[in-house]
């Protein structure tokens, strides 16, 4: 059978542009199909413009800081129309680079939503397309329970465009997205209350990151409400009043409210059963959530249907920008470039870009010892920067190694503090080839500097 592509690839984000431009150049003909800006959630509304943020964010401390060490500081305005029409402006021109890329690999691209008609065929701008293979890229998008006035939230897609910056908003929910905009807001100089419906924030990560971000949340004005879910939400004049499911706990007003609760994969309106594919559960838990459908793939990323694949977000299995990017690559290897292989979804680092920032690489030490026993072995630190001598401030880092003592290999890395995703990064390249504690006692620290702890710690 004739196709009119050997690549059809739905959704133009970080994993289908990876995909899609590694296939072309082994000489497939491929077409990307994209109904929003190109670039996908990272680019247009997640890990790029939220690091502009958290850049902007570190402004007034570092002009406090600047203080202790002598210097004269003017008072400091933000500019919030400037900020974030100059977000927005750069988001649109990275944007406009990732089309100029797809046309140098020779990657048709079209405006258009796409939705599955069969297996091999879809519908697109208008008409029927076939394909040998198809990749579904789409990603996912943020969810809102459903609950009384949560249609007045905004989400982490709508934050990057709010016309004024709020006087206090208030931030649903506990995990990165929720931790990071508390963060960020906060250092902007917004009022910042953070509602969690556990008793801890970042559920998941080793259990001394989520305790040293935490205090350090506290320590900058941050008013956590744990243990406590939203009921209702009614509009009162200029702002929101949350009611909330502790008996004593007083309804919060505030004149913004984001919700952070929980993400999907977007796989709404897409045509998967016109092809067969399969979907498995990707369930929320709590009051008022729902429970959504993730697409079902092996370890190369292969769906049901045999010439139909899913990479990325939408798969809900390590939802990260280098993920996406790295299986879409192993996709397109495997089936264009005549080298089968799968991503390793092994000892992947992340890092959580709060104030103060966190990193981590590995096993958690819960992860280790429900495996391990008494034979895991931590090694952990907790000092005062150098950088703080002078500006007074009691801020602190941590940095922990998880080994195993039957052989000596580190099994994770974590890290709170500056700079801890450039220092886990390097970290992680050790962690990744096996490196023993032995080996990172063997290696000279660079002096000084915060990094050098993890090659001293005895």
């Amino acid at each position: 059978m004739t196709f009119d592509y050997d690549l059809f690839v739905i959704g133009a984000g970080s994993g289908g542009l990876a995909a899609s431009k590694r296939a072309a150049s082994y000489g497939a003909k491929v077409a990307i199909a994209e109904n929003d800006l190109v670039g996908g959630t990272c680019v247009i509304r997640g890990c790029v413009p939220k690091k502009f943020m958290v850049y902007a964010s570190h402004f007034p401390a570092l002009f406090s800081d600047a203080a202790g060490y002598g210097w004269k500081v003017v008072n400091a305005e933000l500019d919030w129309e400037h900020f974030i029409t100059s977000i927005d402006k750069e988001v649109r021109r990275l944007s406009q680079l990732h089309i100029s890329f797809l046309e140098k690999a020779g990657v048709e691209l079209i405006p258009s939503r796409a939705t599955l008609v069969d297996s091999h065929t879809v519908e697109v701008d208008g008409r029927k397309v076939t394909a040998d293979k198809i990749l579904i890229a789409v990603g996912g998008r943020p969810i809102k329970p459903d609950l009384p006035g949560m249609e007045y939230g905004i989400t982490s897609n709508e934050i990057f465009h709010l016309k004024e910056q709020p006087k206090h908003i208030v931030i649903l929910g506990a995990g990165y997205i929720g931790t990071e905009f508390a963060c960020i807001m906060r250092g902007l100089g917004s009022q910042v209350t953070q509602i969690t419906r556990g008793d801890k924030i970042l559920r998941g990560f080793d259990e001394d990151i989520p305790t040293e971000i935490e205090e350090g949340m506290t320590n900058q004005g941050i008013r956590l409400i744990k243990n406590n879910v939203v009921k209702t939400v009614e509009r009162v004049p200029e702002a929101f009043k949350l009611t909330l499911s502790g008996e004593d706990q007083q309804p919060v007003i505030a004149d913004v409210f984001l919700v952070a609760t929980g993400r999907t994969p977007n796989v709404d309106g897409l045509g998967l059963e016109n092809a067969g594919v399969d979907v498995v559960d990707s369930s929320i838990e709590g009051p008022g959530y729902s429970t959504t459908n993730a697409i079902a793939v092996n370890e190369y990323s292969q769906t049901s249907q045999s010439n139909i694949f899913a990479i990325g977000d939408v798969t809900d299995r390590i939802n990260l920008t280098p993920v996406a990017i790295g299986e879409g690559r192993a996709f397109a290897d495997s089936e264009f470039g005549n080298n089968r292989r799968e991503f390793s979804h092994e000892t992947v680092p992340t890092a959580i870009f709060s104030t103060p920032e966190a990193a981590t690489v590995g096993w958690t030490e819960t992860e280790a010892r429900e495996k391990l026993g008494d034979a895991v072995k931590i090694f952990c630190t907790r000092f005062r920067p150098m950088y703080h001598s002078l500006t007074g401030k009691q801020e602190k880092t941590m940095m922990k190694l998880v080994i195993d003592s039957n052989t000596d290999k580190v099994l994770g890395a974590h890290m709170v503090g500056d700079n801890a995703a450039e220092i886990i990064q390097g970290v992680a390249i050790a962690v990744k080839m096996g490196a023993t504690k032995k080996d990172f006692d063997a290696t000279v620290g660079i002096h000084p500097s915060a990094a050098e702890e993890f090659v001293t710690m005895r």
